[in-house]
């Protein structure tokens, strides 16, 4: 009886929700879309002609946000590179693989996928933006799933580390909690600017929450040398 109520009253919610009502009237496949539109506005964090990673990337409405915002003439000034272990319908000009990130053979595939920017560039530094909306599925044990949550985004940190160039920039997913200062001075240990991100898209009653990190400190200290 109880969670028959909880799911009617969570579907009375999401029928109702104004961001699940414009993503219907504007063709997004979810209401996350807003969480990083907003971000996005607030922040700058798209131009033309970059270089986009979407982590986590199923349904698709962060991959169909930021094409909107690459988007010239019939195609993109720019590239989307997107991955999920979940099938994901296919984008115009978004590169997708299915595939679990924590798996170093999918890793490998990301990075072959950008072997020619690489090769393109005189320090292999490509990408402008790592987007994570990655989430373990959780077990409702606080430490097994703040320790999920936080290899997750360790991952998501070593490969933005690895390839953004120095203005880049990395955005993930976490959740307030156990585990949630740990992630953050994780993150304060390779960027220079480590801040949290609360769009109102993201529901009041969720401990969802972003952190936009920027500037990463390896290359301030190779460049102040």
């Amino acid at each position: 009886m109880a969670k028959n109520k909880f799911n009617t009253s969570w579907l009375h919610d999401h029928i109702n929700d104004p961001y699940v009502k414009l993503a219907q009237k504007h063709g997004y496949r979810a209401r996350a879309a807003y969480k990083l539109k907003e971000i996005d506005e607030a922040d700058r964090l798209i131009r033309a002609g970059d270089v986009v990673i979407d982590l986590g990337a199923t349904p698709g409405s962060w991959s169909q946000y930021v094409r909107e915002r690459l988007k010239k003439g019939a195609g993109i000034d720019g590239r989307i590179i997107a991955l999920d272990l979940l099938p994901m319908e296919p984008i115009a000009d978004v590169d997708f693989f299915l595939g679990d990130f924590r798996e170093d053979e999918v890793l490998g595939q990301l990075e072959a996928r950008l072997a020619d920017l690489v090769a393109a560039s005189p320090d292999g530094r490509c990408v402008d933006l790592v987007l994570s909306d990655m989430a373990p599925n959780l077990s409702g044990v606080g430490l097994a799933d703040a320790a999920r949550m936080q290899h997750v985004i360790e991952l998501a940190t070593d490969f933005a580390v690895r390839y953004l160039k120095p203005k880049g920039a990395l955005l993930v997913k976490a959740f307030h909690g156990s585990g949630y200062s740990q992630i953050v001075e994780s993150l304060k240990r390779e960027f220079t600017t480590v801040a949290p991100r609360k769009p109102k898209a993201s529901r009041d009653r969720s401990s969802e929450t972003f952190i936009l990190a920027r500037g990463l400190k390896r290359l301030v200290k190779e460049v102040s040398v």
